[in-house]
């Protein structure tokens, strides 16, 4: 096999949400593979500081504050990064809120918080870098999760907002197919060292009884994403389009998942 296909050096990737976690964890790998970045966020502060970080490593890298809620601070962030570094060839969609509440304990606002990050952001970030998309060529990648194809009590924002996500990946993909846009779902499984993990499992037992609940009986890496990531955006991905992959040690495998405890733990203020 050719392991030319994972030399990205030159390329534009785009990463929204990218100033931490699993997003920010993206961007380095396609930053040690050679690509340019252009890493957009809420924080102007976290953005510039993660756009350093990803300079450090020997790359370009644009740091760009904006709002995936924001479709006006999209439209001049792709427009920036695109002057700078070209047609984006390869953009990950990452931008996600959650926590864990009952649907009689989350106000309407709260439940349209995580819809319109999620679900609209995603809309938002494919729909107004779209101009600026490599045409054929360019790669599309969204971060969905578990919760979209698996009804999970305390979680009915996500579970709603993120099939929105999936199905969105998958029309997107029947629309955009021919210019020459692929783009596909990647669900990661419990990730350790994330915020994600960190309010679904907030305590060191419900960190420890994840971890046994998944198939492989460890809890995943920030690098499992990060791979897959890179694979569908090479050439070995080249015929890969409107696909949910699930990348989880099997979780999804074992049907809904209990955060009762977990939800009366956050509720006593042991999430952060």
């Amino acid at each position: 096999m050719d392991s030319s296909a994972f030399d990205f050096k030159g390329r534009h990737v785009a990463v929204a949400g990218g100033s931490n976690g699993i997003n920010f964890g993206i961007a380095q790998a396609f930053a040690h593979a050679g690509a340019r970045l252009t890493v957009l966020s809420r924080s102007a502060d976290k953005v510039a500081a993660a756009a350093q970080r990803l300079e450090a490593l020997g790359t370009e890298a644009l740091g760009i504050p904006a709002d995936v809620r924001q479709p006006e601070a999209l439209e001049r962030a792709f427009a920036a990064g695109a002057e700078r570094f070209g047609p984006i060839d390869v953009l990950v969609s990452g931008a996600a809120g959650n926590f864990l509440a009952s649907a009689l304990d989350m106000s309407p606002n709260a439940f349209k918080t995580v819809v319109d990050i999620d679900l609209l952001g995603s809309f938002n970030v494919a729909r107004l870098a779209h101009a600026h998309l490599r045409k054929p060529g360019a790669c599309v990648i969204q971060i969905s999760a578990g919760q979209a194809f698996t009804p999970t009590p305390f979680q009915a924002h996500v579970c709603a907002a993120k099939a929105g996500v999936d199905m969105l990946t998958q029309v997107l993909a029947l629309e955009w197919g021919p210019q020459g846009i692929r783009i596909n779902s990647i669900v990661p499984g419990p990730i350790a060292d994330t915020e994600g993990l960190k309010r679904l499992a907030p305590t060191d037992d419900t960190m420890a009884a994840m971890a046994q609940r998944v198939p492989l009986k460890r809890l995943g890496r920030i690098e499992d994403i990060s791979r897959m990531a890179m694979m569908l955006a090479s050439d070995w991905g080249s015929y890969i389009t409107g696909a949910v992959i699930p990348v989880d040690g099997g979780l999804a495998l074992t049907g809904p998942r209990d955060f009762t405890a977990a939800a009366a733990a956050s509720k006593r203020g042991a999430a952060p």
